[in-house]
C-alpha cells in the first residue's frame, strides 16, 4: 500500500449473513480510509489495492461486534416450543425490516419482513444454547442496498430453553486470611457453560466441625466476596456455584484454608515476648 505505483483501492462491504444474489458492488477511492456507516448487522470489509498491472490480494477486516446500548427500540422474544415469535413496536413505519438470528457471526440466517405488523415466527432453536436475534428497519427494500440504508432497532439475546451451568466459576483463591475473616475470589462461568442466563452464584462454606453456613446468594457481576465472623484456629472449606432460572449447577471442588490463632498485631507481640524470655 506504501507504493507510488498504486493507483487506487477497491473496498467491498461484505453483510453476515447475505441473502442476496448478487454481490455489492465494490467502492473504488484513492485515499487509505473510507467512512462507513453500518448498522449492528455483522461486516466484514475487503480491501485490494490496484495498479496497472492488475489488483492485488485481498486483505480482509471483520468488523468488532457493536454495543447494544442507545437504540430507538425494544425487541421481546416468546418461545413456543422450538420456535420463537420475535415483537417489536416501530417508532415509524419503513418499508421493510431485516431480522438476523443465530448463536454467532458463523451460525446467523437473515429474514426480510415486508409487513408492518411488527413480528416475526423464529423456527429450529436448539435448547442451551444463547442465541442472538437483531431487527433492523430500512426504507430500501432492495437486497443489495441494505448495506447503505439499514439501520439497527433493537438487539436481544434469547434461549428457548435454559439449562443449568455445567460447571462452577474457575480459579477459586483465598485471599487476606485473618483469624475472623478471609477474601474468596473467584473468575466467572464461561458464557459457553452457564447454558443459561447467569443470575447469580452461592457460596457454602463448613468449618473442621463440619457444621455448614447458610449459602450466601451473589448476583452474577460479582467475583469476589469477603467472609467474615470465622473462629481463629480453625479450616474451613468454601465451594461456589453459580445458578440461572432452571437451578444451581455443580459446586467446585471444596478449598481449604485455615485462620491464624493469632491477628498480625498479636502475632508480633507474641513473637517480641518469645524472643526475650
Amino acid at each position: 500500500t506504501q507504493s507510488k505505483n498504486v493507483l487506487g483501492y477497491y473496498v467491498k462491504v461484505e453483510r453476515t449473513p447475505n441473502s442476496c444474489r448478487d454481490s455489492p458492488n465494490p467502492i473504488f477511492i484513492k485515499d487509505r480510509k473510507v467512512l462507513l456507516n453500518l448498522s449492528m448487522a455483522y461486516y466484514s470489509v475487503n480491501i485490494s489495492a490496484y495498479n496497472k498491472a492488475g489488483e492485488s490480494p485481498q486483505a480482509i477486516y471483520i468488523v468488532p461486534d457493536s454495543s447494544a446500548t442507545g437504540l430507538p427500540g425494544q425487541i421481546h422474544v416468546k418461545h413456543q416450543g422450538t420456535n420463537a415469535v420475535v415483537t417489536w413496536t416501530p417508532e415509524y413505519n419503513p418499508k421493510c425490516f431485516v431480522v438476523d438470528w443465530g448463536t454467532g457471526k458463523e451460525d446467523m440466517r437473515m429474514k426480510i419482513v415486508t409487513t408492518a405488523t411488527g413480528n416475526f415466527t423464529l423456527d429450529n432453536f436448539q435448547p442451551y444454547k444463547l442465541y442472538k436475534i437483531m431487527v433492523h428497519a430500512s426504507d430500501v427494500c432492495q437486497c443489495e442496498s441494505f448495506t447503505r440504508y439499514e439501520k439497527t432497532f433493537g438487539v436481544t439475546h434469547f434461549y428457548s430453553v435454559e439449562g443449568v451451568p455445567r460447571t462452577g466459576p474457575a480459579n477459586v483463591t483465598i485471599l487476606s486470611i485473618t483469624k475472623h475473616s478471609a477474601l474468596v475470589k473467584w473468575t466467572k462461568i464461561a458464557a459457553e457453560d452457564c447454558l443459561g442466563f447467569l443470575q447469580g452464584y452461592r457460596i457454602r462454606y463448613t468449618d473442621s466441625s463440619g457444621k455448614k453456613s447458610l449459602a450466601v446468594t451473589l448476583n452474577s457481576s460479582t467475583t469476589s466476596y469477603h467472609l467474615t465472623t470465622l473462629k481463629e484456629k480453625n479450616i474451613y472449606r468454601v465451594q461456589i456455584s453459580g445458578f440461572t432460572n432452571a437451578g444451581e449447577g455443580p459446586p467446585t471442588l471444596s478449598q481449604p484454608f485455615s485462620t491464624p490463632k493469632y491477628g498480625t498485631l498479636e502475632a508480633m507481640c507474641a513473637c517480641y515476648l518469645a524472643s526475650i524470655l
